[in-house]
Parts: C-alpha cells; sequence; structure tokens
C-alpha cells in the first residue's frame, strides 16, 4: 500500500502536503478513542486547496496517513521544534484539545514509535528529497513549499485567534531574503487590508516546521517556505466541511504566492 501519493512536475516547485493525510492502519485504529478515529487536527482539505498546483506545472507530495500515525513534520528523533511553547509530538498521545489518541493502556512504546518512524516517516522524506534534488538538478534551483492548516483558535499552542495567513521562513533562514520580500508584498495585496481582506504574520508563532527548516538551503539552491492557514478562511471548523465560496479566494491568494516561487 502506497504511504504517499507525488506528482512529478516540470517546473522548480515542490508543494509538500505533510498533514493532509487521514488514514489509519487498522491495527492502530484498534487501539484508538473514538474521538481520536476522527482525526480532528488533519490539515483539513489542503490537498483541494492546492490541487490548482499541477495546473501551475509544480511537483505535488500528499500522504496516505494522519499525522496520528506519525508526523511527518517533527524531525524523526522527536527534538523540540519550539523549545518553551507546547507543540505536537512526533507520534501524538493526545489532540489539540488535550484529549487521548489512545485507550488506557494502548499507547505506543518507544519500539513502536522507531518502527513507525522507519515505516511512515523515512519513505515520505526520501521521496521528497530526490524531488527536491531532481528539480534542483534540471532548473540549477528549487523551492519547497509547506502547505498547512489549523483551527483559527487553538489555546494549546497560542492565545487568542491565528491570523489567516501564516508564512514561515525558520526567522529568514530558510529562503532568500529577495523571496521572501516578494511573498510579503504578495500577501500585503492579496490576502491583508480592505474590507473583507485576510491579515497575514511572517515568522510568528509558526515559523516553520522540521520540513521547512531541513530542506531550506538558499546557498545551496533551495528555498524552502512554510504557510500556515486559519482553517475559518475556507471550511466551516466544527464540521470539517469544505466551503467552495470561501475557498476560492484563498485559493487565488494561495496561487498569487506559488506564482511569485516561480518568478526570478
Amino acid at each position: 500500500m502506497e504511504h504517499f501519493t507525488l506528482h512529478r512536475g516540470s517546473v522548480p516547485l515542490l508543494v509538500s502536503l505533510p498533514h493532509d493525510g487521514t488514514a489509519i492502519p487498522d491495527e492502530i485504529a484498534a487501539r484508538m478513542t473514538h474521538q481520536a478515529l476522527r482525526v480532528p487536527d488533519t490539515d483539513w482539505h489542503v490537498g483541494r486547496l492546492y490541487a490548482f498546483a499541477r495546473e501551475l506545472g509544480a511537483s505535488l507530495i500528499l500522504p496516505r496517513w494522519s499525522r496520528y500515525v506519525v508526523d511527518l513534520n517533527r524531525p524523526p528523533d522527536g527534538h523540540a521544534l519550539y523549545p518553551g511553547h507546547s507543540e505536537t509530538a512526533l507520534v501524538p498521545l493526545q489532540t489539540f484539545a488535550r484529549e487521548p489518541i489512545y485507550l488506557q493502556n494502548q499507547a505506543p512504546h518507544a519500539e513502536e514509535i522507531t518502527q513507525r518512524v522507519q515505516h511512515y516517516w523515512h519513505p515520505y522524506h526520501a521521496a521528497l528529497r530526490e524531488e527536491l534534488q531532481r528539480l534542483r538538478a534540471e532548473h540549477g534551483h528549487a523551492v519547497l513549499w509547506d502547505g498547512h492548516s489549523i483551527r483559527s483558535r487553538v489555546p494549546m499552542f497560542f492565545e487568542g485567534r491565528l491570523p489567516d495567513f501564516n508564512l514561515g521562513t525558520a526567522d529568514r533562514s530558510s529562503c532568500s531574503e529577495a523571496l521572501q520580500r516578494r511573498l510579503e508584498a504578495v500577501l500585503r495585496a492579496n490576502a491583508g487590508g480592505g474590507e473583507g481582506g485576510y491579515d497575514h504574520v511572517v515568522n510568528g508563532r509558526f515559523k516553520g516546521g522540521y520540513i521547512t527548516r531541513h530542506y531550506g538551503n538558499p546557498e545551496g539552491g533551495i528555498d524552502a517556505v512554510q504557510l500556515e492557514l486559519a482553517q475559518c478562511t475556507y471550511m466551516d471548523e466544527d464540521s470539517f466541511e469544505y466551503q467552495p465560496h470561501r475557498a476560492a479566494p484563498v485559493q487565488r491568494a494561495i496561487r498569487a504566492l506559488l506564482e511569485t516561487c516561480l518568478t526570478t
């Protein structure tokens, strides 16, 4: 059974959506709580939001499995990305609402976590790394775009309401200054200000996870950027229902950002 889907594109842009998966292997699902089986912390519908990226010629990689199986945007050794702040684990044991994911005495032990990293985490990253290398070899450079979304209010991670668009470049270390400036200009023009506009922040609460930080190497020809979207901008956060009329302007803004990544 495939762990991910990879579409190989023709331009120097790879879109990674590491939390799009919702599947849970049967042997793991049998040990999970009813609430956890709803996989509420999924980056809901980001695959649908970014489907247009193939029209741009971009490569696109999407996982099959839920982040509850293993979090593809966390380091394989599980070390913290945001020291001093709450964050989800490599293999989470609780939901963002601080509810248990596993039934009593059914949580995975250290050996199982290691096995999950080998079985689910490494194949995704091997494919991601190889595709980036292919694009850089063909074009001389590549941009890795890591797409995410989250509920607009998650007290476990941040106070109040999250801005609509949260751009992360690992505090300006994962992509060039020039690209970041162009992306910020797009956010100001397409996602900020005015009635009905979107607010945004750059390198705020979400600066980029493992994928952005690990693969971003501007000097080596790879720019990496993370975009975290507030889910209220394109879906109903309680029912998880996709709302096309709300999603359409969000897609236009994302498209402008991705097109900017393809300009020199």
